[in-house]
């Protein structure tokens, strides 16, 4: 049990895909012009980074080595035609929104990582804890990114007015530099917050 929780919470923090490992970078600079792009994002992630992981921890002693990596991604590839298809039916606006990215969950890097380098090694518990720590942590730095760009690009925050009519918007927030210039300040905050965690750790 200590491991599964173990498992899960270093996807929270110690091994977060945005602000730790940095990886996942397109969908996280380019959907996240609002908080709630974030969420669906990352929703859409969790979901097939969690089913992909189990389906392959189960299959991983029948899976031969050499084609392991193409069979990675047709179970992949099944479970994002899931997420893009139910999108596509029940939630139409988003799904505008995000477009292209949600097919492009198949060759995101944190979900074939997780494949390649967790869930073919361990239990089907293991792999789940895992992959929705991931997915969570995936989730969660993107919507914050989101909502920093909303918020100064916008003035609103999930869509509802937080500042007066009178604040300037900050426009290029939501352009392209916005999105490396947000991500660059957080990644700087999480890396102050990681150093001063490990230096109280020292202290004690």
């Amino acid at each position: 049990m200590y491991q599964l929780v173990k498992d899960f919470f270093n996807g929270l923090w110690n091994e977060n895909p945005t602000f730790k490992m940095i990886i996942g970078m397109c969908p996280t600079l380019a959907v996240t012009t609002a908080a709630m792009n974030g969420i669906a994002m990352g929703l859409a992630t969790t979901f097939v980074l969690v089913f992909s992981s189990l389906l392959i921890s189960l299959l991983r002693n029948f899976i031969p080595a050499k084609v392991r990596i193409p069979c990675y991604i047709i179970v992949i590839a099944t479970f994002v035609t899931v997420v893009d298809l139910f999108m596509a039916g029940y939630f139409p606006a988003m799904y505008k929104i995000l477009g292209l990215y949600i097919p492009l969950i198949v060759v995101n890097c944190i979900i074939m990582a997780r494949a390649e380098a967790f869930a073919s090694k361990v239990t089907p518990m293991r792999a789940i804890a895992d992959a929705l720590g991931m997915g969570l942590g995936f989730t969660w730095a993107i919507t914050l990114i989101g909502a920093v760009r909303e918020l100064m690009g916008s003035g609103t925050l999930f869509g509802f007015p937080v500042f007066g009519e009178n604040v300037t918007r900050w426009v290029i927030m939501l352009l392209p530099p916005g999105a490396f210039i947000t991500m660059g300040v957080l990644l700087g905050i999480m890396n102050l917050l990681t150093r001063r965690g490990v230096k109280n750790t020292q202290c004690h």
